[in-house]
């Protein structure tokens, strides 16, 4: 019978906010609360770093540390090569929390979970959040993702997608009649999938698109895709952000 694990990559340096990981949020390391987020639903809680530092806190607050290569070059290289350190079955489940994320609530780490375990052709599983306005539907940054039937992802795109021939206008001020959905990057992997991807080149739609999720997609790989059944926070990529959790936290 397959387990499930939360496996939280957690690289201590950042582009944007170096060292974000250990910034003090209302009393408590950032990775601290994404701990805990995680051992609501779960006592199996991983968290896979390179960092010294970040280990000795994550132990402390109740979840257990593996320490990762630095050369890494995505979360999902290090949550297998933490799957692999730690003995995972090829059949069990990986949700891949990212460690910037305390407000991600607990409520999408099991619903992400069932989904795959729902779905036994699939080998990854992700969320989606319906996309309300065009700004967000023409915005690059703003991911999104078109879903055939049983859930089958079909494709990723920083694009609109799917894309609305008959009424697009490219300084159009409404967004057209139709389904679109943004992509939330929270996963849930099969090992032997998490294993398996590390070993696919890159595929030329993945560096085309700078979207890390095409390359298993691209190869043949599953994905199952439902939408997020709460809309969850963003995480924290800047001070601002810090800030702008903090508020919420506050209260």
């Amino acid at each position: 019978m397959s387990k499930t694990h939360i496996v939280i990559p957690a690289r201590f340096g950042s582009s944007r906010l170096p060292g974000k990981l250990m910034l003090d949020l209302v009393g408590k390391p950032v990775i601290a609360h994404v701990v805990e987020r995680a051992l609501e639903i779960t006592d199996s809680v991983y968290v896979a770093t390179d960092h010294e530092e970040i280990f000795k806190v994550v132990t402390e607050f109740g979840a257990q540390a593996v320490m990762t290569s630095e050369s890494h070059n995505s979360g999902t290289d290090r949550l297998a090569e933490a799957a692999t350190k730690l003995g995972f079955a090829d059949e069990d489940i990986v949700v891949n929390l990212q460690g910037d994320e305390p407000l991600m609530p607990a409520t999408l780490l099991a619903q992400v979970a069932q989904l795959l375990e729902a779905h036994s052709a699939a080998g990854i599983a992700t969320l989606m959040q319906r996309i309300e306005k065009v700004q967000d539907f023409v915005n690059p940054n703003v991911v999104k993702v078109a879903k055939g039937e049983n859930n089958k992802a079909l494709y990723f795109s920083r694009a609109p997608i799917p894309f609305p021939r008959d009424e697009y206008q490219s300084d159009m001020a409404t967004l057209p009649s139709g389904d679109y959905f943004r992509h939330i990057g929270l996963y849930a992997y099969r090992v032997a999938t998490l294993k398996a991807i590390t070993e696919l080149p890159e595929h030329p739609l993945e560096a085309l698109e700078k979207l890390e999720q095409l390359r298993p997609l691209a190869h043949g790989i599953e994905i199952v895709v439902d939408q997020a059944c709460v809309a969850p926070e963003h995480g924290i990529d800047t001070l601002d952000d810090l800030e702008r959790v903090r508020a919420v936290m506050s209260k």
